[in-house]
């Protein structure tokens, strides 16, 4: 007697199978808790990984789900760090307002560009983010009574977090504080990615026209999701501005969203643990090569970038998912591939 195959899944029970919650996850977000215990010399550094991750997670969003490529991201960064710190030098240093208004003030340069970026794919869409980013740097250097220009803005003070938490060369505030908000974002991120929303993001990846041809316009989509990604960078870059008290060009040149591409490339891109496993792997690196040799640095990066687009073209994380083929592997490690939408859907 022969067996039937078994029906295949609905959308719905791929989304709802995604949304659960794997062991692996739990102990993933425990094992942030470590550096307070392990490592508190280090805070800073974790500090510093928290925010880079944020940064990430929120370019995973457009890049890694919506197919947009950005090579000027860092605008929003820029932007919401510059807003952070100039709300503190006008006399309000009160951290928590000051991140929700980056955050808002970074969301709304998002939502004007994305009207324009819902408009392009693929190399003008490289074109048109990196003259973004370009063109915010050049008008903070220039705006020198505003930004303080080369010299970075002067006069950034904090007050402590809830009159209680000061912000000290230690990082033991910087480091919570930063990883409340990830681990808030990263909620936020995951609810959205494993929706009918998310889906369609995938399907606008995939192939715009079709998704188009079924009903689904994808400028709403694009225009949803880049503004939710530039609120995220908003606030990554507040943060940092709140916990160093200060802000210079830096956040908003190309370099810095150079960084966060190969970061993105390093983790994997469309996975959401993937910026967050390449801000890790990122940092500590660049910590150890500088201490190493400060001035060539970048040769070691240079050479782990190239091995993992050469035998793991997925990602760190894209090669353990393809690793994982059992079914006791998948409850745990399920989410390793939770962006494999083509492998599972129905």
């Amino acid at each position: 007697m022969a067996l039937s195959a078994p029906a295949p899944a609905s959308p719905l029970q791929y989304l709802e199978a995604q949304a659960r919650w794997r062991p692996i996850e739990l102990l993933f977000w425990l094992a942030t808790l470590l550096p307070f215990v392990l490592t508190p010399s280090y805070l800073v550094l974790a500090s510093q990984i928290a925010v880079t991750a944020l940064f990430a997670l929120s370019l995973d969003l457009i890049l890694g789900y919506a197919g947009i490529v950005s090579l000027g991201h860092a605008a929003f960064f820029g932007f919401g760090a510059y807003t952070a710190g100039l709300i503190s030098k006008w006399g309000w240093g009160e951290p928590l307002t000051g991140l929700v208004l980056a955050g808002f003030a970074a969301g709304l340069l998002g939502y004007l560009v994305s009207f324009i970026i819902a408009r392009f794919r693929h190399l003008a869409l490289i074109m048109i983010t990196l003259g973004l980013g370009l063109l915010l740097e050049e008008a903070a250097n220039s705006a020198n009574w505003l930004t303080g220009g080369a010299d970075g803005l002067q006069g950034v003070h904090m007050w402590p977090l809830f009159n209680t938490f000061h912000f000290d060369l230690y990082g033991y505030t910087a480091y919570w504080y930063a990883l409340i908000a990830l681990f808030l974002c990263f909620l936020i991120s995951r609810r959205l990615i494993n929706s009918p929303f998310g889906l369609s993001l995938r399907g606008i990846r995939e192939n715009t026209v079709r998704m188009r041809a079924i009903g689904a316009e994808s400028r709403p989509h694009i225009r949803t999701i880049f503004t939710i990604a530039a609120v995220m960078a908003g606030v990554a870059g507040a943060i940092l501005t709140q916990s160093t008290e200060t802000v210079s060009l830096g956040s908003l040149d190309f370099q810095r969203s150079a960084d966060i591409l190969v970061i993105l490339i390093l983790g994997g891109t469309g996975r959401l643990y993937g910026g967050l496993i390449g801000a890790v792997i990122y940092l500590i690196a660049r910590d150890q090569f500088s201490g190493v040799n400060p001035q060539y640095w970048y040769f070691p990066i240079g050479i782990l970038l190239i091995l993992v687009v050469l035998f793991l073209p997925n990602g760190i994380l894209g090669g353990l998912s393809e690793m994982v083929n059992t079914e006791r592997a998948q409850r745990w490690f399920g989410w390793l591939a939770s962006s494999s939408w083509r492998s599972k859907s129905p």
